[in-house]
């Protein structure tokens, strides 16, 4: 059920525009949040998708700096298995690309999420997550000539609504993995402008509180990326970019 955290919402610092400074880590909020049992469990949700991503770039080589808000650092590293939620064993589908398995995990966590805690954004915020991830898959198959339904993820939870075509060119003419990725996230925060609860104070306004600061903080991070490793013949960024754009890789 939705509550009401008047002070809880005050007392968090406002958030600049897209490419300003994180004024708290996602750990920071998700200990604010942990205050109260309905914010805390759409911030997590919201959260550990972002560690998700994390964890695929560690597991990779790419990164030795994760900072997870949600999982461990062992989790993060692999070194421990994810909680029970992402387990991929009751995923029916046979992927091509391992990961994804974590991923539609995940998906189905945020949206079961979603309906027990009532929270009209967080559906809405998995169903353009998983529409925007599937629209660059299918990009990205159709232009391998692979299969695109091998590389969809959760489909019947994407939002059959917004229209995509104009982000996926953007994405698709970007002349370098993390400019891609910088135009997603600015496709990102524009939607999250137009689903914005602003002074409801309830569970809804803290969940894109929580979203807004996982893209300050995740184009914080590109920024920081040196500029020799971000041209499409670095493999360790192209790998990058491929998992946060939900493409299949290129070599499937």
């Amino acid at each position: 059920m939705p509550g009401s955290h008047y002070y809880l919402v005050c007392a968090l610092p406002s958030l600049g525009d897209l490419g300003s400074v994180p004024p708290l880590s996602p750990a920071a909020l998700r200990e604010l949040a942990g205050e109260s049992t309905g914010p805390a469990a759409l911030v997590d949700a919201i959260l550990l998708g972002d560690d998700l991503l994390q964890r695929d770039a560690t597991l990779a080589g790419e990164t030795t700096e994760a900072e997870p808000a949600v999982l461990s650092p062992e989790q993060v590293r692999g070194e421990q298995p994810l909680p029970p939620e992402l387990a991929a064993a009751d995923d029916p589908v046979a992927r091509p690309v391992a990961g994804d398995a974590a991923w539609a995990a995940y998906f189905r966590h945020a949206a079961a999420v979603a309906q027990r805690r009532a929270s009209a954004f967080l559906a809405a915020w998995v169903g353009h997550e998983v529409a925007l991830r599937n629209a660059l898959a299918a990009a990205r198959a159709k232009a391998l000539d692979l299969d695109v339904a091998d590389y969809l993820v959760t489909p019947e939870l994407g939002d059959p609504g917004p229209a995509l075509g104009e982000v996926v060119t953007q994405w698709a003419a970007a002349a370098t993995p993390l400019e891609g990725l910088k135009v997603l996230d600015r496709a990102r925060w524009e939607w999250l402008g137009d689903h914005d609860a602003w002074f409801s104070f309830g569970d809804d306004e803290l969940a894109v509180y929580a979203a807004r600061l996982m893209l300050l903080v995740r184009w914080h991070r590109l920024s920081a990326v040196p500029r020799a490793g971000a041209g499409r013949s670095s493999s360790t960024s192209a790998g990058s970019a491929d998992r946060a754009r939900g493409a299949p890789p290129d070599n499937p």
